[in-house]
């Protein structure tokens, strides 16, 4: 129909009132439609132009509501508290008692937010607050559309003028010095070296996925103990530990089961791995296991060598190849001792708490960074070289924050990349003139944790799973390793070197306020961390 406003959702619009009169919800003063999450938020029109679905339904609304005269219509989303809560002390089965409780979940929690667009009328704001029962500072408004997750699927338009180049990672160098069509051992690349791996840039399937695949499969190989706080739905990492299990091979999987959204998924690898044989635990009561370790014991002849592998990131294929992460292959015995012990302590046969190479959360990363930062002010001092730099994806912690503060007034440099919650302020006189704070955003997920210190000239760097919030230094079971390998610190303080290029884009906070910082005074674009690493990737691939 030509005539019609839409003339391409005209016929649509039967469809959606079939899927959505069983939806219509409230009385004659007050109606919902309930849109299913199964429904496409936006709808294509073609030629590139997408309409959202609100827009349609508001179009159309006489025929979801026959008989009723429509006077007013809005958009609204109300965010309700999903977080569940179990008494792990008192649940005899905890799967059990968390399965009931996400139950209880679905049902419906009390809203916490309400995000209204912003030219609903004054009375329609009222009805709402009423009748969801949130108060005035709940309340938010907000340009249409209010949900923006419709937006993933803009990524399907056929423009390739509008997106990014494919990149393909690349086999670390050192897992594979030599181009062949067989896989490379992975073992024996991690017996000559430590390999420092930095994903999506490094491939996560032929680095630490092989790496786990490598060791269920090694008749050598006698057990695996691996953490799992988030995979993905088809994750090679569990069918790796369900063929060592069957295999006949010791394996421990400790699951986080009460990973946020994530908690129902978790319990079906917790079960399909318990039916395999694997020895699963749920970590710590009170704490949440965040750490991402994994590790693999093989008898090789007159000894028995650990090999592990400590990441920023979860052993997930799929964010593997979104987020940026960075993770240690290495067999040195003394971090590898440290993490079979945490394993240890993580599965209740002992009370370990003190590490020579790792810092562990809850009792050891605060304290350990606050002692980082006070050798820093000492050194600066005493007239020695002196700086913190340290990238994570929120800093709230008000005493690592205050130590900071007490950093720059003694005069140390102190360079911070954060990708999201920032709670310190940088550049005023007299308290952070010496904190320079960056956030870097492109097509990858910033997600790495790292933390360096100048100590005199000879610096130690770090990296773990650990953000500075409370919820990760006091409440879960989180873990930084440190570095020794010359070429590995060396990396990071390039990667720390690129961020904070006054050449390179990004945003950067003075105080409260964030400037994106994208051309130069010229006008010309400014360098793209990531497509530069991305550059150096492929350039690296083709001199090996």
């Amino acid at each position: 129909d030509p005539s019609h406003p839409f003339p391409y959702i005209r016929g649509l619009s039967i469809n959606l009132g079939v899927m959505l009169r069983n939806l219509v919800t409230g009385s004659n003063q007050f109606a919902r439609v309930k849109v299913p999450s199964v429904l496409p938020r936006f709808i294509d029109l073609g030629h590139g132009r997408f309409l959202p679905l609100e827009e349609v339904i508001s179009r159309h609304l006489d025929q979801l509501f026959t008989g009723m005269h429509v006077i007013q219509h809005t958009t609204f989303r109300v965010t309700r508290n999903e977080d569940v809560e179990v008494e792990e002390d008192d649940a005899e089965n905890l799967l059990f008692a968390l399965e009931k409780e996400l139950l209880r979940r679905e049902v419906g929690r009390p809203p916490v937010r309400l995000e209204v667009q912003d030219d609903i009328q004054d009375d329609m704001l009222e009805l709402l607050t009423r009748e969801l029962g949130v108060s005035e500072r709940e309340v938010f408004r907000l340009p249409a559309p209010l949900d923006l997750t419709g937006l993933f699927s803009l990524g399907d338009v056929d423009r390739d003028d509008l997106k990014y180049p494919n990149f393909l990672p690349i086999t670390h160098p050192h897992l594979a010095e030599v181009e062949t069509a067989r896989p490379a051992n992975i073992l024996a690349a991690i017996r000559r070296r430590d390999v420092l791996v930095h994903h999506p840039y490094d491939s996560f399937a032929t680095s630490v996925q092989r790496f786990i695949e490598q060791a269920a499969a090694d008749p050598k190989v006698l057990a695996i103990k691996q953490t799992l706080y988030r995979t993905s739905g088809d994750s090679p990492i569990v069918d790796a530990l369900v063929e060592a299990a069957q295999a006949g091979k010791q394996v421990l999987a400790v699951v986080e089961i009460k990973a946020r959204f994530d908690e129902q998924a978790n319990i079906g690898w917790a079960r399909v791995l318990e039916k395999a044989g694997v020895h699963v635990v749920y970590g710590m009561v009170g704490l949440k296991t965040h750490c991402k370790l994994s590790l693999a014991i093989r008898d090789e002849g007159d000894s028995l060598r650990r090999y592990a592998h400590i990441g920023t990131g979860n052993y997930n294929p799929k964010t593997a190849r979104q987020y940026e992460d960075l993770g240690l292959l290495t067999c040195n015995p003394i971090i590898t001792d440290d993490v079979a012990r945490l394993f240890n302590h993580l599965s209740g046969m002992t009370a370990e708490k003190r590490y020579r190479r790792l810092l562990v959360a809850p009792e050891g990363i605060r304290s350990g960074i606050l002692e980082g930062i006070d050798r820093e002010i000492a050194a600066k001092k005493e007239g020695r070289t002196a700086g913190v730099k340290i990238k994570v994806n929120a800093i709230v912690d008000e005493a690592i924050i205050d130590a900071l503060y007490r950093a720059s007034r003694a005069g140390v440099p102190v360079d911070l990349w954060v990708r999201g919650m920032c709670s310190i302020r940088p550049g005023i006189p007299g308290l952070s003139e010496n904190i320079r704070v960056r956030s870097i955003l492109g097509r990858f997920l910033e997600h790495s944790r790292i933390f360096w210190f100048a100590n005199g000239g000879r610096p130690t760097v770090a990296i773990g799973s650990a953000d500075l919030m409370h919820r990760n230094l006091d409440r879960r079971v989180e873990v930084l390793v440190s570095l020794s390998n010359k070429d590995h610190i060396a990396e990071i303080e390039n990667l720390f070197a690129l961020a904070f290029n006054e050449h390179t884009i990004s945003w950067q906070l003075r105080d409260r306020e964030w400037t994106q910082v994208s051309r130069d005074a010229d006008g010309q674009i400014l360098t793209d961390l990531q497509e530069r690493l991305i550059a150096e990737t492929r350039t690296r691939g083709r001199h090996r």
